[in-house]
């Protein structure tokens, strides 16, 4: 062979080498990735080839399937209740994926799981369909509907969280306006049209307001303020005056800040008549006293500056770290810089009522098999002691004269212990140029003197027809909270 024919012939068998070379590392290490790729077309129509696993809420299913035609996908997904439920479900379509639980625990509500390998092979050597599991979530029926009926019949964009502070369970978890997934879980182009037309609208619809929007707290923040000084001893009684004038003149600033109700109400007031009234003045004061970096610890242990997997991600809400004198004073009273998602406040309030103990929050009661097997069951965790008993009963006591005797009364139940807080947050460029937000926190006794419930009720009145007079946590959050207790509270 002559030196021009052995070159190409060693070429060749260089290119044959690297060809099965690379062959062999497509078809055994990037085997599994290959083969679970979004956009494998086999993996789609497997996906939808037969009937998912359910969500469960209360013991009844609130998703189905349905058989198709004139598509490769012979299932799509159905949702009852679906604008109810879509904070919780998320979506499952055929265009546009899957998101919240259906994202999360796509595996078992396929049967793809590897913990379902056992039953998966089975069906196969018996020639039995495959099957999906169950997703069973800790949310009670008549508290979700309790929050969403409130949200709707103010035709307001907003969110509650409802939570049971002993053991994290999330029992409420509503977000308006909401949408049904029902209407984009095919592949036609109708379906298509009817996403978009979802992803354009100005109100965000497919925005889950309850965990990943985050919003100045406003004056619900004060409950953590209070925590806060108490705990770390910068106010020893609650009933001594703190001698925080009003309008408080915030420090190193011209600029002073007033209160909604009468000067006299506030002027000078004790920590607990501060709570009362909402007493801008006295927070400020006493969040500059103890200063950014007590305040962030305190807010840190309560959750923030961390996402929260509750299975679906919440955004981190935000208490910052570069803060001067007149930023801290103005996170006292939950404004400046300081964000939250309802999630977070939901938390918080939780935290205190469960005397100072701040549970992980979470939706899934339990994964289970299409045999009805468990899988996987959710259990409570402890998060951190945030603060003392001593300083949560504290912080209680002002909350539940707060309902009694002040701004939260709306939140009032026969017969049962509720403490509660107001909450009003300025926004926009120049804090008075846009509509403020309406919060509402609380929670609700039994007669154990345990808290079974907290609520953070969040409601943005922007699209709401009414005066701006009538935008307060008290007269638009209240109720909603109230309801959703009394609803886990008849249970």
């Amino acid at each position: 062979m002559n030196r021009p024919l052995r070159h190409i012939a060693i070429f060749c068998g260089i290119l044959t080498l690297a060809l099965l070379l690379r062959a062999t590392w497509v078809q055994f290490a990037e085997n599994d990735d290959l083969a679970n790729h979004d956009k494998n077309r086999r993996v789609q129509i497997e996906a939808f080839s037969h009937p998912r696993g359910d969500i469960i809420v209360g013991g009844k299913s609130i998703t189905g399937s349905t058989k198709t035609s004139g598509t490769d996908f012979a299932y799509k997904r159905t949702f009852k209740e679906g604008p109810m439920y879509a904070p919780v479900t998320g979506y499952f379509s055929q265009a546009q994926g899957a998101t919240f639980l259906e994202g999360v625990h796509n595996g078992i509500l396929s049967g793809n799981d590897d913990r379902l390998f056992i039953k998966r092979t089975l069906d196969m050597l018996t020639g039995k369909k495959q099957q999906g599991g169950d997703v069973v979530t800790t949310i009670d029926a008549k508290a979700q509907k309790a929050a969403y009926d409130g949200l709707v019949k103010l035709n307001a964009k907003g969110a509650v969280v409802a939570l049971d502070p002993r053991t994290g369970k999330v029992l409420a978890l509503a977000s308006t306006p909401s949408y049904d997934p029902s209407v984009f879980a095919g592949i036609s182009q109708a379906e298509g049209k009817k996403f978009k037309e979802l992803e354009k609208r100005k109100d965000k619809p497919l925005s889950n307001r309850a965990l990943r929007e985050i919003y100045p707290p406003g004056s619900t923040f004060k409950i953590l303020t209070a925590a806060a000084v108490l705990e770390h001893g910068t106010v020893t009684d609650i009933d001594k005056p703190t001698g925080a004038e009003t309008p408080y003149k915030l420090p190193l600033s011209s600029t002073r800040i007033g209160n909604d109700v009468p000067d006299a109400n506030c002027d000078k007031v004790s920590l607990k008549t501060g709570m009362q009234w909402s007493c801008n003045n006295v927070f400020l004061d006493v969040a500059d006293k103890l200063g950014k970096d007590k305040m962030r610890e305190t807010a840190e242990k309560f959750g923030f500056n961390k996402e929260q997997f509750v299975p679906v991600r919440a955004v981190a809400s935000s208490y910052p770290k570069e803060l001067d004198k007149p930023q801290t004073a103005l996170t006292g009273m939950g404004q400046g810089s300081l964000t939250s998602t309802p999630m977070q406040m939901a938390m918080v309030t939780a935290g205190l009522a469960n005397d100072g103990r701040v549970m992980k929050p979470y939706m899934v009661e339990e994964l289970r098999g299409p045999d009805l097997s468990a899988i996987e069951k959710g259990e409570p965790h402890e998060l951190n002691q945030a603060v003392s008993e001593k300083t949560a009963k504290t912080v209680q006591e002002m909350m539940e004269n707060t309902v009694e005797n002040g701004t939260a009364n709306k939140a009032r139940i026969d017969g049962v212990t509720v403490g509660g807080k107001t909450g009003t947050a300025q926004h926009g460029a120049d804090v008075n140029d846009e509509r403020p937000y309406a919060w509402f926190v609380s929670y609700a006794k039994n007669s154990e003197g345990e808290s079974p419930v907290a609520v953070a009720v969040f409601v943005d009145p922007s699209n709401m027809d009414i005066p701006r007079s009538e935008i307060a946590g008290g007269k638009l959050g209240a109720p909603i909270a109230k309801a959703v207790m009394e609803a886990v509270l008849d249970r």
